[in-house]
C-alpha cells in the first residue's frame, strides 16, 4: 500500500475531513534501522525522535509543531503507523537528559544515545555545511500513534 493509500485510509476509517494535512511521509532512518524504529514506534517504546535545528534551518524546512500528522514508514517505505507531534522542545545537545532522550526508545543510557547521535549529527552537519558541538540546538519531538493501519485499525 502506498503512503497515499494509507493516509487516505486513514482518514475516511478515522472520519477526519480530506482537509485534514499530512505533514510529513518518512522513516527515522534507512533500511533495517528505520524498520527496527517503526517497531519500536509501533510496540509503544518510541514516543519521541531528535534532530538537528541547523538541518532545519540549512534545508529551509519549517520545525515540527504541536499537533502534525504524519505517516512513519518502514525501511522498504511501508506505511506503519500515522502520528501526531504532541510537544516540541528546541534545546542544545549537551542539554539534552535522559528523561527526554529515554523516550526515543533506543538506548540505554544517555550515554549511548549521545555517541549515537553525535555521530549521525556531526555527519550530516558535514553534508549541510554545519559544524556539530554541544552547543548545537537539537529539536527534541514528541508524538503519539494515533492510528495503525492493518494491525489496530483506530486506536487514540
Amino acid at each position: 500500500m502506498t503512503a497515499e493509500e494509507f493516509w487516505k485510509r486513514f482518514l475516511r476509517e478515522t472520519g477526519r475531513g480530506e482537509e485534514t494535512s499530512c505533514s510529513e511521509v518518512f522513516a527515522f532512518a534507512e533500511g533495517e534501522t528505520a524498520s527496527w524504529l517503526a517497531e519500536l514506534t509501533l510496540a509503544g517504546r518510541k514516543r519521541a525522535t531528535t534532530s538537528c535545528y541547523e538541518a532545519y534551518r540549512a534545508e529551509g524546512e519549517a520545525l515540527p509543531q504541536r499537533g502534525e500528522l504524519s505517516v512513519v514508514t518502514d525501511g522498504k517505505g511501508e506505511p506503519k503507523c500515522v502520528i501526531e507531534t504532541t510537544e516540541v522542545t528546541v534545546l542544545p545537545f549537551g542539554e539534552v537528559t535522559w528523561a527526554l532522550c529515554s523516550r526515543e526508545g533506543e538506548d540505554e543510557c544517555i550515554e549511548t544515545w549521545r555517541e549515537t547521535h553525535r555521530r549521525i549529527f556531526t555527519e550530516e552537519g558535514r553534508q549541510l555545511g554545519y559544524d556539530f558541538t554541544d552547543e548545537t540546538r537539537v529539536v527534541f519531538e514528541d508524538f503519539r500513534v494515533i492510528w495503525r493501519g492493518e494491525e489496530n485499525p483506530y486506536r487514540e
